[in-house]
């Protein structure tokens, strides 16, 4: 029991310093918590969400893979696959991601509005706003977020985009 404790307290010492904005550090702690329980997600997912912090995308893939090995269908471990390769600049690979949470949870906010943004990159302007538009009506926070995000910046003066961020009401 002494054992299992020891590994919650090294988890939480590692979400609380990824959280504080330390993320090279949270990763000793989440490896610690790993080399005990090599298969423990939350490790996982925590790690990877670091070492994406930090830009080591091929890295956090990794993490995630060992996720998606235990739960394939692990929805934080397919939309965060998604945003590596995204910032990769590989963005049919995201796509590829996006659409396996939007197969079983097609009114995911989160996956449409990151779907919406890969779309843009590739100069697909109409699916990106028609998913933009899906991903708004769900959550409007992602209007105001739309309205400053650098992978949008090509549609900036496409009349439907800006309609959607700027006027856009129930």
């Amino acid at each position: 029991m002494e054992k299992l404790q020891d590994i919650d307290e090294l988890f939480n010492k590692g979400v609380i310093l990824r959280k504080t904005g330390n993320p090279k550090e949270s990763i000793l702690y989440f490896n610690k918590v790993l080399e005990v329980n090599p298969d423990h997600l939350d490790a996982l997912l925590n790690k990877g969400h670091a070492l994406g912090k930090i830009g080591k995308y091929n890295d956090a893939i990794s993490c995630y893979d060992k996720v998606l090995k235990i739960e394939h269908n692990n929805v934080l471990g397919l939309i965060n696959t998604g945003l590596c390769y995204h910032y990769l600049r590989d963005y049919e690979k995201a796509i590829s991601y996006y659409d396996k949470i939007l197969e079983t949870h097609t009114q995911h906010a989160n996956t449409l509005y990151h779907k919406a943004c890969s779309k843009a990159l590739q100069n697909k302007f109409d699916e990106s706003i028609d998913l933009l538009e899906q991903a708004i009506k769900l959550n409007l926070t992602f209007r105001v977020k739309a309205r400053g995000d650098l992978d949008l910046d090509k549609m900036r003066n496409n009349e439907r985009f800006m309609k959607l961020v700027d006027k856009w009401k129930d």
